[in-house]
């Protein structure tokens, strides 16, 4: 992989983790924004969080000279913010259904 080629895969996939963790961070502070679905859909977002931010973080530690990834580690910190409440919400809905 060259180094450009890392770059870019790099900057998309920390700034499309971010976007998806704010939007799950919204959807589990304002858990009304979506009411069918909504812990099912945060837990989603939290775990695409996770996945994009760690190969951001993966590629750019591997393919990248002076890699930075501040931001990468952001995304996963809000990342698992935010499958750790949306997944206290699911647990309680499927414990309520048994």
């Amino acid at each position: 992989m060259t180094d450009d080629h890392a770059r870019l895969v790099v900057r998309l996939c920390s700034w499309i983790s971010l976007a998806t963790g704010v939007a799950g961070g919204v959807l589990v502070a304002f858990p009304s924004l979506l009411p069918a679905g909504g812990p099912w859909v945060q837990l989603g977002l939290g775990v695409v969080t996770l996945v994009l931010s760690f190969r951001a973080r993966s590629v750019g530690m591997k393919h990248v000279e002076g890699f930075d990834g501040r931001m990468s580690l952001g995304a996963a910190i809000l990342g698992f913010i935010v499958v750790f409440f949306a997944g206290q919400v699911a647990f309680g809905i499927l414990a309520a259904a048994s």
